[in-house]
C-alpha cells in the first residue's frame, strides 16, 4: 500500500513515497519551490525512481508553503505537524525541533504521543533562513554549500550585528572592504544565524532531544554554532530536507487506514533497521 507526501517549500519541492507506512520507496528533492514546475518535476522523479504511477497511490498529503495550491492531494496539513511526524519516526524521543527553511525558521515543541505542545516561527523576515545564507554566500563569492568549509578556516569570526538581510549584506560588504577575511565573515554569518535561532528557541524553551531539519541542517557550520549557542547537542535527521514530505506520507497512511499515533510507532518499532528508522545515521556535532 503506497502513500505519498508532497512538501512544497519556498525554495524547493520534495516528494516521498512510502510502502505500508514503514519503507521509503522513492524520495525526490527539486530546487524549485512554489508554482507548478517544482512539484511536478519532483513527482515525475519519484514515480520514475519507484516505477509507480499516480493511480498506485492510495492517499497523498500536501504540506509546506505551497500546499494549498497543489492539485491532487487528499489533504493539506501544515509543515509544522509534518516535520514533527517525520522527526518522531526517526527519533521517537525528540522533544524540540528546529526547522530552518528557505524563507522562515521554526522551533517546535513536541508533547506526549507526538502532539504539538507549542511552536514559534520567524516568517516576517529572511534573517536566519536559507535565503539569508544564500545572499551572504553570493557576497562572499562562494557556493552556499561551501560556506561551512570556508567558515572552518576562520581564526577570528567577525560579528554581524544587523538582523535584517539587506542591512547585513551591506555590513558584510563593508567588512570585506576593510580587509576582513572571507573565512572570518563566513563564520560570523553562521553565528548570526545561530543567535537568531537561539532567540526564537528561548521563547518556548529547549528540551532534549533537540533535532534540526530543513535544508539548512545540511550546513554543518550552522548546526555547530546553534549547538554552541544553546549549549546543547543538536541531532540531525538523515535526509533532513525530506523530513516534512516523509511526515506527510506517514500521516497519509495513518489517515487512510485509520491508525493512531501509537499504531504508527509500533509499526516503526517492529521494523528496526529499515531505511526510515536509521538512528545510526544521526550524529551530533556538540
Amino acid at each position: 500500500m503506497y502513500t505519498m507526501g508532497v512538501d512544497i517549500g519556498s525554495a524547493s519541492s520534495k516528494v516521498v513515497i512510502i510502502e505500508n507506512g514503514i519503507r521509503i520507496i522513492a524520495k525526490s528533492v527539486i530546487p524549485v519551490g512554489t508554482g507548478t514546475t517544482g512539484p511536478r518535476r519532483a513527482l515525475e522523479d519519484a514515480f520514475s525512481v519507484s516505477g509507480l504511477k499516480e493511480s498506485d497511490i492510495i492517499s497523498t498529503v500536501a504540506t509546506g508553503y505551497g500546499r494549498m495550491s497543489f492539485k491532487g492531494s487528499d489533504n493539506q496539513i501544515s509543515e509544522i505537524s509534518c516535520h514533527a511526524r517525520g522527526v518522531l519516526f526517526y527519533l521517537p524521543d525528540a522533544k524540540t525541533i528546529i526547522d530552518i527553511g528557505g524563507q522562515d525558521a521554526k522551533v517546535i515543541k513536541v508533547g506526549p504521543n507526538g502532539t504539538l505542545a507549542n511552536f514559534v516561527m520567524n516568517d516576517k523576515c529572511a534573517a536566519g533562513t536559507g535565503r539569508f545564507l544564500e545572499v551572504m554566500a553570493k557576497v562572499l563569492e562562494v557556493d552556499v554549500n561551501d560556506l561551512a568549509a570556508l567558515a572552518e578556516k576562520s581564526a577570528n569570526p567577525v560579528s554581524i550585528s544587523s538582523t535584517c538581510t539587506v542591512f547585513a549584506e551591506s555590513e558584510v560588504i563593508s567588512q570585506l572592504a576593510s580587509d576582513v577575511s572571507r573565512a572570518d565573515v563566513a563564520a560570523g554569518v553562521h553565528q548570526s544565524v545561530s543567535r537568531r535561532v537561539a532567540g526564537l528557541a528561548s521563547r518556548i524553551g529547549l528540551e532534549p532531544q533537540i533535532v534540526m531539519t530543513g535544508g539548512v541542517a545540511k550546513n554543518s557550520g550552522v548546526v555547530k554554532e546553534i549547538s554552541r549557542e544553546i549549549e546543547m547537542p543538536v541531532m540531525i535527521c538523515p535526509d533532513s530536507q525530506i523530513t516534512g514530505a516523509l511526515g506527510a506520507a506517514l500521516i497519509a497512511y495513518q489517515n487512510a487506514f485509520k491508525k493512531t499515533y501509537a499504531d504508527m510507532q509500533k509499526l516503526n518499532l517492529q521494523n528496526q533497521g529499515n531505511d526510515i528508522n536509521c538512528k545510526d545515521c544521526v550524529y551530533s556535532p556538540a
